[in-house]
């Protein structure tokens, strides 16, 4: 135990002004379970600590081979360490200056112990959600409708809300909103991913009955829909169909959906791609015109992120090129865009990259750390910074 003398003659030596400190004095000693290692800390931003103060929960997600993040409800954040050159010391009951301050009847000498000590602690970036998984996990079994014998043999797992929390490193309500992106349905309490010649399958009973029945595009009953339908597909999954490709809402007590022209037309685009390597542009554009329900219009900006345009081929050509399918790490993105093309105008790369943008992060700053500019008759582009292989 120090006795006052003793301080002030640490004081002295450490050539210290004791007027111009608080009378009271900590004198620290080492638990008997200090140590190294046996705490962590987490620097948290204020809307982290409002979460905790709130009763919520903080989540940290990631398997063995994964960097682990934070997930807030509805936030996503990378976790790295970071060193500090001053010991941080962990001193339970420790009152700051603060606290003396107003409380004039502290002792003279507080004695505290060290519960434990670190160099370094937890620092929290915010970060995109890593959602490619989540694709990736339910195309392990895509669900091709009732009639189908696999469903029933099929070994590969299934995945409920619950399963898709603990796997995929993303808050709850990121994972839920890109449910809904990829178009997602539950079946049975699982989440699935239609398979795609189903989804067709599914899309062309809908057009075909708004084309017998001459309704407008934008006034389709649900009702009547799945009375016509019913008999032939799960009515849940004529209504998914429709919430996939419309938008809901009620006129008069009755449900309607208005149907998206854009994405009707890019889905028939896939379809007429998808088995052919490279089609001639003027073809494909012909017919895949003629392959769509009449009265809607095809245009080439409907494929963004979905098919490329070589306008340098004789003739020009068009291939199907899934921004999906691209990787979801930053540098590998760009090292595989310029793999399939070496040098992109803006326009042509914006639908491949926008994705990996971060908060309040542009295109532009993008292509500014990954890409080197050059001019090419007259028009920007875009090359690797390094040599691909």
């Amino acid at each position: 135990m120090r006795r006052r003398e003793e301080v002030d003659a640490t004081l002295q030596t450490a050539k210290l002004n004791a007027a111009e400190l608080l009378p009271p004095v900590h004198c620290l000693r080492f638990g008997p379970q200090a140590g190294a290692g046996a705490c962590c800390l987490l620097q948290l931003e204020p809307g982290l600590c409002a979460e905790l103060q709130a009763g919520r929960s903080l989540v940290i997600r990631g398997e063995k081979d994964e960097q682990a993040v934070l997930c807030s409800k509805d936030k996503t954040y990378d976790m790295k360490i970071a060193d500090t050159s001053n010991m941080l010391l962990f001193v339970p009951g420790c009152k700051t200056p603060e606290q003396l301050k107003a409380d004039q009847e502290s002792c003279n000498i507080i004695h505290s112990q060290i519960a434990g000590f670190s160099n370094n602690y937890w620092e929290l970036r915010r970060c995109r959600p890593k959602l490619k998984k989540l694709r990736k996990l339910l195309m392990e079994d895509p669900y091709e409708g009732p009639d189908s014998g696999k469903d029933q043999t099929s070994t590969v797992s299934k995945y409920t809300t619950e399963d898709l929390l603990s796997l995929v490193q993303a808050s709850e309500e990121e994972i839920l909103h890109h449910l809904q992106v990829i178009d997602a349905c539950r079946v049975e309490g699982y989440w699935r991913i239609l398979d795609f010649d189903y989804e067709v399958k599914l899309l062309n009973h809908v057009t075909q009955l708004i084309d017998s029945e001459s309704w407008s595009f934008s006034k389709v009953p649900l009702n009547v829909c799945l009375q016509e339908l019913g008999p032939l597909e799960p009515t849940e999954m004529i209504e998914h169909i429709l919430l996939s490709y419309g938008r809901k809402y009620t006129d008069g007590g009755e449900v309607y959906f208005e149907m998206n022209e854009d994405k009707i037309c890019r889905t028939i685009a896939q379809m007429l791609l998808q088995n052919a390597v490279k089609f001639n542009l003027s073809e494909f554009q012909e017919v895949w015109q003629q392959s769509v329900p009449e009265g809607m219009a095809t245009r080439l900006d409907q494929l963004k992120g979905l098919a490329l345009v070589d306008r340098n081929s004789r003739p020009e050509t068009i291939f199907l090129l899934k921004v999906e399918d691209l990787p979801e790490d930053n540098q590998e993105r760009f090292n595989s865009l310029f793999s399939i093309r070496e040098k992109w105008t803006e326009v042509d790369i914006t639908p491949y990259i926008q994705d990996l943008c971060a908060e309040k992060q542009t295109v532009g700053a993008l292509l500014t750390k990954y890409a080197r500019s050059s001019t090419l008759n007259g028009v920007k582009v875009y090359n690797s910074r390094r040599p691909i292989s």
